[in-house]
C-alpha cells in the first residue's frame, strides 16, 4: 500500500509518500510544491494543482490522506487555506484516491511526537521513523507524518476484525487506544 500525505497551504503544499513494505513503514518520495507569493491565488492554486498532479502521477499512491483543519484566529487565513485544501481533494479524486482526514494532534502522536509539539519535533521523529536524513521543509515532514498516520491506522484497521472487544485487541497484541477512529469519506461519495 502506497500512501501520499498531503500537508495543505496556498505558497507552499507539501507532499510526502510513503508506502508498507513487508510490514515497515518505507520513504518513498517527498517533495514542497511552492507557488509564488506575488502571484494572484487562482494562479496559485493552478500551480499548486498541476505539480502535485505530476507527483500522484509520478508515484501513483493507493490513497491520500490530508491533515484535518484546525482552529485559525484568522477567517481570510482559514478561507486561503480551504481553496488549497480543495485543490489537494480535486487532485485525489480525479485520480481515483480514497481520502482520510487526520486531526493534527493524532497525526503528531503517530509519529511519536506529542500534540502540543512543533514542527521540529515532528520533523525530528519523522526523520528517525523513516531513517532518512534531516529534511530541510516543515511542509516535507508534515506531509510525511500524515502519511505514515494513515498507513498506520489502515494496518490496524485490516488486523483489527469487524466488532473486536478491547480484550480481542488486547490479544493481537495491540493497543485498543489505537483502533482507527479518524474520519473517512470518500471524495465524491459523501
Amino acid at each position: 500500500m502506497r500512501v501520499i500525505g498531503i500537508d495543505p497551504g496556498s505558497r507552499s503544499l507539501g507532499y510526502g509518500i510513503v508506502e508498507d513494505r513487508r510490514g515497515l513503514v518505507a520513504h518513498v518520495a517527498h517533495g514542497v510544491i511552492r507557488a509564488s507569493a506575488e502571484a494572484r491565488l487562482e494562479h496559485r492554486l493552478r500551480e499548486i494543482f498541476s505539480q502535485l498532479c505530476a507527483a500522484v502521477l509520478l508515484y501513483r499512491p493507493d490513497s491520500a490522506a490530508i491533515e484535518g483543519v484546525f482552529a485559525f484566529r484568522n477567517l481570510r487565513s482559514a478561507l486561503v487555506l480551504g481553496h488549497a485544501r480543495g485543490v489537494a481533494l480535486l487532485v485525489a479524486a480525479q485520480n481515483g484516491l480514497s481520502v482520510h482526514e487526520y486531526a493534527p494532534s493524532r497525526v503528531k502522536r503517530s509519529v511519536g511526537a506529542r500534540g502540543a509539539s512543533g514542527k521540529d519535533a515532528v520533523a525530528r521523529m519523522v526523520n528517525w521513523f523513516l531513517r532518512i536524513p534531516q529534511l530541510e521543509s516543515g511542509d516535507a515532514t508534515d506531509a510525511l507524518a500524515v502519511a505514515i498516520c494513515h498507513l498506520n491506522h489502515s494496518r490496524l484497521a485490516r488486523a483489527r476484525p469487524q466488532g473486536s472487544t478491547r480484550a480481542e485487541f488486547d490479544k493481537m497484541g495491540m493497543d485498543h487506544r489505537l483502533a482507527p477512529s479518524y474520519r473517512r469519506f470518500e471524495v465524491g461519495g459523501g
